[in-house]
């Protein structure tokens, strides 16, 4: 009795997710055997002239027979190349992910930093102003109560000056004083 030449991918005991993405990678490598744009056998290389072996034309054709797995070396090396770049790639692609977030970050950080620097300068701004306003107020207030003084005194000027012309004689217009 010969050794089975595949097995079902069920006996590999992924998850349901894991067996789809694994067979989706089986199918990838299976186009890519057809169309000439698999790896290289073994280390050896591929020229444009070379054809691939019927071992490895049969392996890629056996590949693409969903849920099962091939189980001759050559293919079993073929389909961990694959993965093992498939996960380089991912691994790669998460770096710049990583990447990117962190430059995104950094940036953000600087502009909320900014944004920062400059809310607190205008706070401070604004602080000035309403200092100032409050001293401006204050002097209004000021010149306020001055100026009511200025005219209460102005006002009893006018009174004592008023008495006075009325308590003078009025036929004596040279030494009558013009009114202000």
């Amino acid at each position: 009795m010969s050794a089975p030449q595949s097995v079902a991918d069920s006996v590999l005991g992924l998850t349901q997710s894991e067996l789809l993405l694994f067979r989706q990678q089986q199918q990838v490598l299976a186009q890519r055997s057809h169309t000439g744009g698999g790896m290289a056998d073994r280390g050896r290389g591929t020229s444009r002239d070379s054809q691939p072996s019927s071992r490895a034309a049969s392996a890629a054709s056996s590949q693409g027979v969903p849920g099962r797995i091939m189980l001759d070396p050559h293919s079993l090396q073929t389909l961990s190349l694959h993965l093992d770049n498939l996960m380089r790639s991912i691994q790669r692609r998460i770096g710049e992910l990583e990447e990117a977030t962190e430059q995104s970050v950094q940036s953000q950080s600087s502009r909320a930093n900014g944004a920062m620097c400059d809310a607190d300068a205008q706070i401070s701004r604004i602080r000035r102003i309403l200092r100032e306003m409050d001293r401006l107020e204050e002097d209004l207030e000021k010149v306020k109560r001055i100026r009511d003084k200025v005219r209460q005194l102005k006002n009893n000027v006018d009174k004592v000056s008023d008495r006075l012309d009325r308590s003078r004689p009025s036929g004596h217009g040279a030494g009558a004083r013009p009114r202000r």
